[in-house]
């Protein structure tokens, strides 16, 4: 995912990972003894024991995790992959191939798969694992209208009432979007894309709206089948300069800017 995290998964199917890659530190070997004893136990659990004999190895080093957060690790390294398209729309992957990848045992990568399929990313396939689910330009044009009516009006009130002072305080993180678009790596522009725009929202002083807002900007940025539609360097490039150009029609208080500005953002599905 954000999202430039090292060792985000990438598409393939089993039998071991990279060489040299860092693991997980000597105080986890017992519980993912633990792990390894509870992923056999398949008899009362749908989704354990997946079958990964027929699946290739995964490209890449593995990533380097801190026990203390392995799942949020995995979680968002899964979503890097996710935005850079290298778990694909239709492809099934197991929980054990890539706990394989990352270095980590199966359960923590299941319960990340699990939050993604909560947040409708991946559907789960009983004994098999996760199927990544396959979208097209008409959900990503639902999420562009939907964003939209959450968030233009926001953006206009806000435009009325905030300080030039906190705007121009926000110009930090429009310059990184600036700095990620030029990398041409549509994870890390992706990261850097939420993080201004929540930055933005945060101003109304509204959390439940900042959080909605961020599930679905986040929804905007999955794969589409076919692939990508806008993840090409220029296009980011664009993007990215829409965020300065905003900002600064906010420090100016210019409103009916901000307003074709905003539209002409979610109508690029940013």
């Amino acid at each position: 995912m954000k999202q430039g995290v090292q060792g985000s998964a990438g598409p393939g199917r089993p039998e071991g990972g990279a060489p040299g890659a860092a693991r997980v530190p000597a105080q986890q070997r017992a519980a993912d003894a633990l792990d390894g004893f509870r992923e056999r136990d398949t008899a009362t659990h749908g989704v354990r024991g997946e079958h990964t004999h027929a699946e290739r190895p995964l490209p890449g080093p593995r990533l380097a995790v801190q026990r203390s957060s392995v799942r949020g690790q995995i979680l968002d390294a899964l979503r890097t992959a996710l935005v850079a398209g290298e778990l694909k729309p239709g492809e099934v992957y197991s929980a054990p191939v890539l706990g394989e990848r990352f270095g980590v045992s199966a359960t923590p990568v299941r319960e990340a798969m699990q939050q993604l399929a909560l947040e409708g990313a991946v559907e789960v396939v009983p004994n098999r694992g996760f199927r990544v689910i396959e979208r097209g330009t008409r959900e990503l044009a639902e999420l562009a209208e939907v964003r939209a009516l959450i968030e233009v009006p926001v953006m206009l009130r806000l435009a009325r009432t905030v300080p030039a002072e906190r705007w121009a305080g926000l110009r930090p993180l429009a310059e990184d979007t600036v700095r990620a678009a030029a990398s041409g790596c549509p994870a890390t522009y992706a990261e850097s894309d939420r993080a201004f725009h929540g930055a933005l929202l945060s101003l109304s002083g509204n959390e439940q709206l900042v959080r909605i807002a961020e599930d679905l900007h986040r929804r905007s940025q999955w794969p589409l089948v076919g692939g990508p539609v806008r993840h090409g360097r220029g296009d980011l490039v664009a993007d990215a300069a829409e965020h300065l150009t905003l900002l600064e029609a906010l420090i100016a208080r210019d409103v009916d800017v901000v307003r074709g500005l905003v539209g002409e953002h979610f109508a690029g599905t940013s």
